[in-house]
């Protein structure tokens, strides 16, 4: 099953990183938030990609297309240019990388790629990570027969959280998870005729079609109670920077 990673957004909420680079590419660590995605997707086993761009997507292409040297050791040979690569990558994934337009739509990405997809398919958001479990998502999506699967997430919260009896402070989380409500975390899995509710590629997937989708009863939600956390801002950069350094940050779920 592939799975597209919509990957052309100007980010403009994060212009001090995207004045020179697509947000997929800003790094967590030292690899871009777009390879944090497909490692978590590829520890389950999915290493089908469709990346659909738009703002700076040449450096997307370009990143791919060095991949293989990138991730690995090589002997060069200064005398007649002759590259030999030592360590192979270790990821064995496929990557379509599909322009789709600098202003294009969310949905009408997923219509500019739609020749390149089955009967069902997996989706998510570039700038967002989770350790989800990608498996347990399909067999959900699998088990009720409708159209399209969401993961709805706790909204991760921005301040310390607390909680008074009286003047006194009975209780301080410094960076709780909301206890109420839920947003939507990404990570779709949809049938193909789910694309049939987007209008044209001026279409917000994230509005009319799946309100269209819930009101037709074809939209399921995944509940997810783990780590899930976008790259917005700054500030989200920053904080999925201080859990990378930990060493064993929420997301990472393969070794």
């Amino acid at each position: 099953m592939k799975t597209v990673l919509l990957a052309g957004g100007e980010g403009t909420r994060l212009s001090e990183e995207t004045v020179t680079r697509p947000k997929p590419m800003v790094e967590i660590g030292n690899r871009p938030i777009l390879w944090h995605i497909m490692k978590g997707y590829s520890h389950f086993g999915f290493n089908d990609f469709v990346v659909a761009l738009g703002y700076k997507g040449d450096q997307i292409k370009r990143y791919f297309t060095d991949y293989r040297s990138l991730s690995g050791d090589l002997r060069v040979h200064t005398k007649d240019g002759l590259v030999e690569q030592q360590t192979p990558a270790r990821e064995d994934w496929t990557v379509d990388l599909v322009d789709t337009g600098y202003g294009t739509e969310t949905g009408g990405r997923l219509l500019q790629v739609s020749h390149l997809l089955g009967d069902r398919f997996m989706m998510t958001f570039g700038d967002g990570v989770s350790n989800v479990d990608i498996k347990k998502l399909v067999e959900f999506h699998e088990s009720h027969g409708k159209l399209a699967t969401l993961t709805a997430v706790r909204p991760p919260a921005r301040f310390g959280h607390v909680e008074l009896d009286g003047d006194r402070v009975a209780t301080f989380d410094e960076k709780p998870q909301a206890g109420e409500g839920w947003i939507l975390g990404g990570f779709f899995v949809l049938e193909r005729k789910a694309l049939d509710y987007i209008d044209d590629e001026n279409t917000y997937f994230q509005r009319e079609p799946l309100e269209r989708l819930a009101k037709d009863g074809e939209l399921m939600a995944y509940r997810h109670t783990g780590f899930w956390q976008c790259m917005d801002t700054a500030r989200d950069r920053d904080l999925l920077q201080g859990y990378w350094k930990t060493g064993n940050p929420a997301w990472k779920t393969w070794e």
